[in-house]
């Protein structure tokens, strides 16, 4: 799965809360294994399948990112 077809498959995740339930949602839909929540810790490393779940200070989440 692409980061492209990724952001499309989680598009009706945006605007609702993260939590271990949303983690565990996003790995079994994409495939990937590293999600990485607003509250995780994480390397710096690059790393094109890592799925970063960007919230506001509400907790919901905004949007994603990869890398």
């Amino acid at each position: 799965m692409t980061n492209e077809e990724v952001l499309v498959a989680l598009t009706d995740l945006i605007g609702t809360p993260y939590g271990e339930d949303t983690k565990r949602r996003i790995t079994e839909c994409t495939a990937r294994t590293r999600v990485v929540g607003p509250q995780d810790i994480t390397t710096k490393e690059f790393d094109e399948t890592r799925v970063q779940v960007i919230t506001g200070g509400n907790g919901l989440i905004e949007a994603f990112r990869f890398g």
